[in-house]
């Protein structure tokens, strides 16, 4: 039996970017952040939403059940790599930098930070054209600030071999503060991930399990792959979306375009899907990097449910899923999931929003 939850007061549409776009602001209580793994990957909640109707409560493994045959799940293939670095200036000073994600003129977008036990925090301090030193002789120049972004750089790196492998000898796993000890980077990939390349785990994911997968299939939903690279996240600052690599196959178009419902498995899907997706619905096979901002005033072509984790507040992701959902049904649903102690972040809780 649930709760009818009304939207709490204290979430709000403020903080607009456009005539038709806004965030959800409200605040996240401390004790619903996820603080490690759960024992097993679909030991989490889900919440269901569709449109107007009162959320329900369910089990992650209950996921089957929201789904009918011809449904169409599409996933992110992308691994996740350990994109974390230790760095130092040349005056000795340690940092770590956070390799986000290659840009199309080859450049990179990181992100220095400054160690704070559990984890560490933005760096605030000048480091205009300076060259931080890497692990076995490799280094980064910072070019300049990324756009309109105080922690983003744009920087030139000359390593040593292929960027997945240096991180895989080199790096560790990107966390935050809410994450108190660190985790091996497997606990930060995807069952389904076949593509290093994402500096942070594509986590609407994460709670799948083979057999899970296995019962969907049985079932007659079907399954199709897209990549998207993503970066790191903005979990402090809430910048919009900067450019990421996505590639999606003619296969995976196909079925879009003849899916009765297609569900994307988190909003770097959504990203990759609507790229590629005319004003008319078409989507083809197509690669590159991508800019889309999604928001209210543009609205969705491709993708008609999404599977996605709990947003920070004012984080831009909001947006995408208010043009999915609709103000009133995504403010209904996070003052549900914070009346009822859903936890966030990448090893939290799950949010199925359907039509």
């Amino acid at each position: 039996m649930t709760t009818n939850v009304a939207p709490a007061p204290f979430i709000s549409r403020i903080g607009s970017v456009s005539a038709s776009a806004s965030l959800l602001d409200f605040e996240l209580p401390p004790e619903l952040e996820a603080h490690e793994p759960p024992t097993a990957r679909d030991d989490v909640r889900l919440l269901v939403s569709r449109g107007s109707d009162e959320p329900i409560h369910a089990r992650f493994d209950d996921l089957p059940r929201f789904l009918k045959p011809g449904d169409l799940l599409v996933i992110n293939t992308s691994a996740t790599v350990p994109a974390a670095l230790t760095a130092r200036r040349p005056d000795g000073e340690e940092l770590q930098l956070h390799i986000s994600t290659q840009l199309e003129d080859g450049h990179w977008l990181v992100e220095p930070r400054d160690p704070a036990p559990p984890a560490s925090l933005p760096y605030t301090g000048d480091l205009d054209r300076e060259v931080l030193a890497l692990p076995d002789g490799a280094t980064a120049t910072l070019l300049q600030h990324f756009a309109d972004s105080s922690r983003l750089w744009v920087a030139h790196l000359d390593i040593p071999e292929p960027m997945p492998s240096y991180l895989t000898r080199h790096g560790f796993p990107i966390r935050y503060r809410y994450v108190n000890e660190p985790w091996p980077i497997s606990e930060y990939q995807n069952v389904y991930a076949t593509d290093p390349g994402s500096a942070e785990m594509p986590s609407a994911g994460r709670p799948f399990t083979t057999e899970l997968l296995t019962r969907l299939l049985a079932a007659g939903v079907d399954v199709a792959p897209v990549l998207l690279h993503t970066g790191v996240s903005s979990l402090e600052s809430h910048e919009r979306p900067y450019p990421e690599y996505y590639r999606v196959s003619e296969s995976t178009a196909r079925r879009v375009n003849q899916a009765e419902r297609v569900i994307a498995i988190g909003t770097t899907v959504v990203r990759a899907l609507e790229t590629v997706t005319d004003a008319d619905g078409v989507t083809i096979a197509d690669e590159g990097w991508t800019d889309l901002v999604i928001e209210p005033s543009r609205r969705v072509r491709a993708v008609d449910g999404l599977l996605t984790g709990w947003h920070e507040p004012l984080a831009s992701h909001l947006l995408m899923l208010e043009a999915i959902a609709g103000h009133d049904a995504l403010a209904m649903a996070y003052a549900a999931a914070i009346a009822h102690g859903y936890h966030w972040h990448e090893f939290g809780d799950s949010h199925l929003i359907m039509p």
